[in-house]
């Protein structure tokens, strides 16, 4: 059945990514450079403050404890992640919900461009173990996609499954297509899921068990994601790695300390009263993910991580991921940007702790990947051409600090990848990881080209479409 329908209210203006920056921002901004160029000035005409050269070695220092700071955080949350207090399921524990308590639920799934694929998806989501009487499965497609339209209709769609037509609009982006679902579903709970997504088939179960048994300020629970594909190449195996590493580790150390955690794009669960009492999703933000989970955070209710997996298709082509990535390093900046419009606010709503995180997790840890080549070019100058050079421009403290940072860092971070692998039995991968770097590299490539698109209103909030169905071979599937 195909509905056409009218465009679901979205996220709060205050908490709206259509502008970058708020007046306050651009006035810090401009206020903060005018202060530096004033006094560099100052010391240039009248020898009064701060040297240039004293400015730049400040700025060096700054960015050697961010950049410590970031990694210290993240291994920190790796380290919290044997205590995690994810919610678990054993034998016979969905028994405790029989079929006749299981409340409704909705699942919504955003397709763009996605004909190669739907026939899987269709068959993979008619095998969810959930009573089809409370199931609802909204197939959300864009106006002008004729080929998708063409593709289900194809299918047999009866029972669970609706066709909605999400109107030619802009912004043409996932959160819009999803607050078309929102205003059209009629379940107690909903749940996301991408095109290429091979969920646990008692997830849903497992999900509403979840919300039975935890609190009612848990208003959003997520699960893990991993990768099916991780032998196809070198780029799928440190894919698979960074994802077995966030979702296994990192997000189980953010459920153990109870901080707010950014939201994966699919396989987040919520109860659809307080989705909707948020305002949905944020139509103009394209990491609508991660803002949503702050937002939630924000309101004084949680998001748990329960222990469930969803398949996805990693990226094997390097164009269609740096696209891909290039598009959440967007969206990871313009979150940032939106939740410190008000920064006093922020932390009076969320606590010092929370807030803190917040900015080690979307924003401090994207400007190192802006800065990683920085930091890259002068550690390798430092062995090439020896410190003479550099010692004018660095004290010895700041620059066998950033050495250290540089080099202990990237070990770090590359011991906490092997970590990752290991947890998910991704054994073969582990070695890759001694060339993680390049796939560091690629990212800080992707990361200038967001801060780029950025910069250009037009491109601003584009969503650059990832490609699915790349990956045919099932023998890349498992090894």
């Amino acid at each position: 059945m195909n509905a056409h329908v009218k465009r679901a209210d979205a996220a709060p203006p205050e908490f709206s990514a259509q502008r970058l920056l708020s007046p306050g921002q651009i006035a810090l901004a401009l206020t903060v450079t005018g202060l530096i160029a004033a006094a560099i000035g100052l010391h240039l005409l009248t020898g009064f403050g701060p040297s240039p050269l004293g400015w730049a070695q400040a700025g060096m220092f700054a960015l050697i404890a961010l950049y410590l700071a970031v990694i210290g955080f993240k291994i920190a949350m790796i380290w919290g992640s044997g205590r995690s207090t994810a919610m678990r399921f054993g034998p016979g524990s969905l028994e405790t919900l029989p079929d006749a308590e299981l409340p409704r639920y909705t699942v919504l799934v955003p397709l763009y461009r996605e004909a190669a694929v739907v026939p899987e998806l269709v068959r993979r989501l008619s095998a969810m173990d959930y009573p089809r009487e409370k199931l609802e499965i909204l197939l959300l497609v864009e106006a002008d996609d004729g080929e998708t339209r063409g593709a289900l209709a194809e299918l047999d769609l009866s029972g669970a499954f609706r066709t909605v037509i999400v109107p030619d609009t802009a912004p043409k982006t996932k959160p819009k297509a999803c607050n078309v679902g929102l205003a059209r579903a009629s379940g107690e709970l909903c749940v996301i899921y991408d095109a290429e997504d091979r969920p646990d088939p008692q997830q849903l179960r497992k999900a509403a068990l979840a919300f039975r048994l935890l609190p009612e300020r848990v208003v959003c629970v997520q699960a893990e994601l991993q990768y099916w594909n991780p032998w196809t190449n070198w780029l799928t195996r440190c894919f698979a790695a960074e994802y077995a590493t966030n979702f296994s580790l990192t997000l189980h150390g953010m459920d153990r300390h109870r901080l707010a955690i950014p939201l994966g794009g699919t396989s987040n669960h919520f109860r659809i009263d307080a989705l909707r009492d948020l305002g949905g999703w944020d139509p103009f933000n394209v990491t609508e993910d991660a803002d949503l989970g702050i937002r939630i955070a924000r309101r004084g209710w949680d998001v748990r991580m329960i222990v469930s997996v969803t398949e996805e298709e990693a990226n094997s082509r390097l164009g269609n991921w740096i696209r891909q990535r290039s598009r959440w390093i967007k969206g990871y900046f313009q979150t940032w940007l939106v939740h410190s419009r008000r920064p006093v606010r922020m932390v009076r709503e969320l606590g010092v702790r929370k807030a803190l995180a917040i900015h080690l997790t979307l924003g401090f840890s994207t400007v190192t990947t802006l800065i990683n080549p920085v930091m890259w070019a002068l550690t390798l100058s430092y062995f090439v051409f020896g410190p003479e050079w550099m010692e004018p421009l660095f004290p010895p403290a700041v620059l066998y600090g950033g050495m250290f940072a540089m080099i202990a860092g990237n070990a770090l971070m590359c011991y906490a990848l092997m970590l990752g692998c290991v947890k998910r039995g991704l054994y073969p991968a582990v070695r890759a990881m001694l060339t993680v770097p390049l796939y560091w590299a690629l990212m800080s490539v992707a990361a200038y080209k967001a801060v780029g698109q950025l910069a250009r209103p037009s491109k601003r909030h584009f969503w650059e479409l990832t490609e699915h169905g790349l990956d045919t071979s099932e023998a890349t599937h498992a090894r």
